[in-house]
């Protein structure tokens, strides 16, 4: 039986320049060089080098309206990365130092989206097909997960890219992608990235038994309720046992074999920002070492401004030349202006949350971090929440206290029994200590920590301090247990 259902579906139409602007945004520092290489390669009205001739070039701009003067732009359409849920594991366990070592590719210095397109370039794929591959690895979390759905996939390429895609073809492309290494990647959650795994594995009956497990009592699993995975499955205890030794020798996060620590993803930071302190006053500089300056052909500004002034007297195929020219000096010029507002955008931002969180930038002590969010900012700078979220992922601001991505200044906070507010940071850093130095054979409960906290000043309910603790990737009490 064939039903028909008819759906509104409301999608804002940008336009290529907004959507450049957007894209501009997102790029780190490190990559912006790159970005501007590429433009010049495929836009000949399009040079590097400062322009020493800046009057003359003024007087030859065709009379369009720049994109800067689009003040109504706003990017609250497109989703914050702030919404994508922090991964969570039960385990703690990656496999083996001999089965991780295995996982790594050849190059230490290779990211796993990298890893990931060299081997999408050994399938046959076509054009569109590949496109789409590579917008979905570009998705796939630092853990090696995909936390966005097919729809909201299709969505973003039907706004960003133009591309019309079903759910199908996506999944369609996850389930290639699935296959890369490392095993388990471009899973959508804990669950399927196990079961991939062990997909891959030789298929013995301890191993079809632990896909049988995961598949129809992960809970329980999750859980340690092992006498109901018994009575469930109908196995013995000595089952149970090989099964679950099967599955923590998996890689809960397969996308860590990559960069392991915050301390190794740093030595490859270039930042975005750079903050010095001369004595109290704070000095922020945008990190533009690595940008170089642009402008405008004066040979193609000179051929549109010819054009004007004989447009009688000219042939077909001039007239041709001369509108590809102007389209080239176009879009010149909105990329040109589009790399200056995201300069404004950046410096405007950054700026907002230095005032924000002036002194702690003076000291650099966690105490003085005050709560911030998207929201404080975007209401300080005029900019929308999305556009906050934009700026803020994949950038760094060098301080003399380290390198910092910016995310780590948006924090939620609350109040102390005295009525001081203080930084939800400053919780997690005293619930994360409690727990490192607690009793493994009888650890501290979510009752024991809020009455930890409680004693230093800190009322917080216990639905908050589970809060955290989840934040932090701290299992409950039952699950840190150690026999």
């Amino acid at each position: 039986m064939i039903r028909q259902i008819q759906q509104n579906k409301l999608l804002q139409k940008l336009s290529p320049q907004q959507i450049q602007l957007v894209k501009l945004l997102e790029i780190p520092t490190l990559e912006m060089n790159e970005r501007i290489l590429q433009e010049v390669d495929e836009n000949p009205a399009l040079e590097l080098g400062e322009n020493l001739d800046l009057e003359k070039e003024e007087d030859l701009m065709p009379e369009d309206e720049s994109v800067g003067d689009n003040e109504d732009f706003s990017l609250d359409e497109y989703a914050s990365d702030d919404d994508i849920p922090d991964y969570k594991s039960q385990m703690s366990s990656g496999g083996t130092p001999e089965e991780r070592r295995e996982r790594i590719p050849s190059s230490s210095n290779t990211s796993l989206n990298e890893y990931l397109i060299e081997q999408l370039d050994l399938h046959e794929l076509d054009d569109k097909s590949k496109k789409i591959a590579e917008y979905i690895i570009g998705n796939i979390d630092e853990d090696g997960y995909l936390r966005s759905n097919s729809e909201s996939i299709s969505d973003d390429l039907a706004i960003i890219n133009g591309l019309n895609v079903t759910t199908e073809e996506i999944e369609e492309l996850i389930l290639i992608i699935q296959q890369f290494d490392p095993p388990g990647v471009a899973a959508c959650d804990l669950k399927e990235c196990l079961i991939l795994q062990l997909n891959r594995k030789t298929c013995t009956k301890v191993v079809r038994e632990s896909i049988t497990l995961l598949e129809n009592h992960f809970d329980d699993f999750a859980k340690k309720h092992y006498e109901s995975i018994i009575k469930k499955m109908g196995c013995t205890m000595d089952e149970l046992k090989l099964m679950i030794q099967e599955i923590v020798r998996l890689n809960p996060k397969p996308g860590s074999v990559f960069e392991s620590t915050l301390e190794q993803s740093m030595k490859q930071v270039s930042p975005d920002f750079i903050l010095e302190n001369n004595d109290g006053f704070l000095s922020l500089t945008l990190n533009n070492s690595n940008v170089p300056e642009l402008h405008i052909s004066r040979k193609y500004l000179e051929m549109v401004n010819d054009y004007k002034a004989n447009v009688k007297n000219q042939t077909r195929e001039s007239k041709e030349a001369i509108q590809f020219a102007k389209e080239k000096v176009d879009s010149a010029k909105w990329f040109i202006d589009s790399v200056r507002q995201r300069q404004e955008t950046l410096m405007r931002t950054m700026k907002a949350i230095v005032d924000y969180q002036y002194e702690y930038f003076t000291d650099g002590d966690e105490k003085h971090l005050k709560p911030m969010i998207l929201k404080d900012i975007a209401g300080k700078t005029g900019y929308d929440i999305s556009t906050i979220s934009r700026v803020s992922n994949s950038k760094y601001i060098q301080t003399e206290f380290g390198i910092f991505p910016l995310k780590y200044f948006f924090t939620e906070g609350m109040q102390t029994d005295s009525g001081e507010e203080v930084s939800a940071l400053e919780i997690k850093t005293i619930l994360q200590q409690s727990v490192d130095t607690e009793d493994k054979t009888d650890p501290i409960t979510d009752e024991q920590l809020s009455a930890i906290l409680s004693g230093k000043g800190y009322v917080i309910a216990r639905r908050t301090i589970a809060k955290y603790r989840d934040q932090l990737g701290i299992p409950v009490a039952r699950l840190r247990r150690e026999l």
